[in-house]
């Protein structure tokens, strides 16, 4: 079985991904693909130095993450642009990671840890999804302490990003992580459970 999970920028959405991969899920990390795909050497890297300029490399060739960031975050337009190049490069390597470990184990469940699942529209492609959530101002307050952000910075990585209670809504099975690290792995747990049992889906 091929699972979606999601959630929003500082949901605990890692955290979540961890403890199933702990439980045996093999884990497909779109964030990591994402960091793969704009190596130096990579054509991605390249065509995002042909449409943002060599001011967004750091000196030994490598993607400035925060200076790149602070372009696309502050222009949705930019934003976009920037989508177009990596998107079909995360899910081309993405899937081919997944064809991998199904014929190493047909009967593992494979995890697809997507943040922008839903803005994507790919929750179609996995059999459930599985939000991690956080309540908006708790989400708000982690992203700034996490990141160092200011408020105005956090709101704007937040806008980028579909509202968490659509998302809500819009999941399949939610994981509460707004309280204890056991109260998480206890949904985790649950979630689980509930994989082995006829469940039906929300509609897209």
């Amino acid at each position: 079985m091929i699972i979606g999970l999601t959630g929003g920028i500082a949901t605990g959405k890692s955290t979540v991904a961890a403890m199933l991969g702990e439980r045996g899920a093999a884990i497909v990390d779109a964030d990591r693909v994402a960091r793969e795909v704009v190596e130096p050497g990579q054509p991605a890297l390249r065509e995002i130095v042909n449409r943002f300029g060599p001011g967004i490399l750091n000196e030994d060739g490598t993607l400035n993450r925060k200076k790149l960031g602070e372009i696309v975050f502050a222009d949705p337009a930019r934003r976009k642009e920037l989508e177009a190049i990596t998107h079909p490069a995360i899910r081309e390597r993405m899937r081919e990671m997944i064809e991998a470990l199904q014929a190493e184990d047909p009967d593992r469940l494979i995890v697809a840890d997507i943040p922008l699942l839903f803005e994507g529209g790919h929750q179609r492609n996995y059999a459930c999804v599985l939000l991690v959530y956080v309540p908006r101002e708790i989400q708000k307050l982690r992203l700034m302490q996490r990141d160092g952000l200011t408020e105005e910075e956090a709101e704007q990585r937040l806008a980028a990003q579909m509202d968490i209670e659509e998302k809500k809504r819009l999941a399949d099975y939610v994981i509460d992580n707004s309280g204890t690290r056991e109260e998480t792995a206890r949904q985790v747990e649950q979630f689980l459970q509930s994989l082995d049992k006829p469940a039906k889906r929300k509609k897209p």
